[in-house]
């Protein structure tokens, strides 16, 4: 049987391994689990979602509303911005589905930094385009502008906080590079972790409605993964000029987003204290993560999201390092797919981390 010429060049996202995964492949009971893979929040989500999403179980055998006007509504208050700016995916990347299929198509050339979100790259393969990379390993803007001048790419994906590696840029830069930009290059913004960035540091953080209102052909994307707790709800959102959302629209399917997912993030988005004690803590545990490397005489990548990458030299192979980790029943990112010799942690709960560095110890002094 044939199937589409681009797939042969594709290969398969493979997420977080999951804990029930790891109960088969080596026999370790679910309790003695940690999972720090993924980036969720250790936390949960907030109770108020909890107790929403029981309230409304029995509409589960109705549709949801295709409107979404609720959550469109608070997105919008939440940015300053109307509700025809905001679309609502099933998680972000399906934002990003819609998007490369909107605007690229065989032959296109589509912009990305040398290590970032790999569905960027799938993605762009679905429709037959080239993926132009740079070789810096945190975004350059001054890469990006001179490949921007030399290859003519149809989308640019600008990821701050960068998923895997962590490290963010200052929004003043985003602001200079869009100012060169021509309006008919997709720039997406890709902020998924930014409510971690801007609890660090007031300078990542995007005002979205200046954004869109100065820039036709940016659009934001958001999540409710990270900070609100709803890994499980799959909802992202993107926040771009209407005339945009209107074609993204076009490539929606209906009820793409469940009943339970539309009230638990309408619901988080709410609870911003919740919200805020999150970041917090994950910005408490982090400095632990600071202090191991330093110690431990690793090198570490500035993050502003809630994990930390560390990074190998060739005394370590990172590949090795994870499985042994995961025989222990601690579960971690390799990141050997990215030709990068390093792991990615999630910063988890006190609790968590200090198994993780205690695990983690032993394996670089054996």
């Amino acid at each position: 049987m044939n199937f589409n010429k681009h797939l042969e060049d594709i290969k398969t996202y493979e997420a977080g391994k999951p804990i029930e995964l790891v109960v088969r492949e080596y026999g370790i009971e679910p309790k003695d689990i940690i999972k720090l893979a993924s980036n969720e929040n250790p936390c949960g989500c907030s109770p108020k979602v909890m107790d929403a999403v029981g309230t409304i179980l029995s509409k589960m055998a109705l549709y949801p509303d295709d409107s979404m006007i609720n959550l469109k509504a608070s997105l919008a208050a939440r940015y300053s911005v109307e509700s025809q700016n905001v679309i609502i995916g099933s998680g972000s990347d399906q934002v990003i589905e819609f998007l490369i299929h909107a605007k690229a198509h065989a032959g296109s050339k589509i912009l990305m930094n040398s290590i970032t979100f790999a569905m960027y790259e799938i993605y762009s393969k679905h429709v037959g385009a080239q993926v132009i990379r740079t070789t810096s390993q945190e975004h350059n803007m001054d890469e990006f502008y001179k490949l921007y001048l030399e290859e003519k790419p149809e989308i640019i994906f600008i990821c701050t906080p960068n998923n895997p590696t962590g490290d963010a840029l200052d929004a003043q830069k985003i602001y200079d590079f869009l100012a060169k930009i021509d309006n008919d290059t997709l720039v997406v913004v890709d902020a998924a972790y930014m409510e971690y960035a801007l609890y660090k540091d007031a300078k990542k953080g995007i005002n979205v409605k200046e954004l869109i209102q100065k820039h036709s052909n940016v659009i934001y994307l958001g999540t409710f993964s990270k900070a609100y707790g709803l890994g499980g709800m799959r909802v992202g959102y993107g926040v771009a000029d209407a005339k945009v959302i209107k074609e993204l629209s076009k490539l929606r399917p209906p009820f793409n987003i469940t009943t339970l997912s539309l009230e638990a993030a309408t619901v988080a988005l709410s609870d911003e204290e919740f919200v805020q004690k999150s970041v917090a803590l994950n910005l408490e545990q982090m400095k632990r993560y600071e202090e191991f490397a330093k110690e431990q005489k690793i090198d570490i990548i500035n993050s502003y999201t809630n994990f930390v990458t560390f990074c190998f030299d060739s005394r370590f192979n990172s590949s090795k390092i994870a499985t042994a980790l995961l025989q222990k029943g601690m579960i971690v990112r390799d990141l050997s797919s990215y030709q990068k010799n390093a792991i990615r942690v999630t910063v988890g709960t006190h609790e968590q981390n200090s198994r993780f560095f205690e695990l983690f110890k032993i394996l670089l002094q054996s």
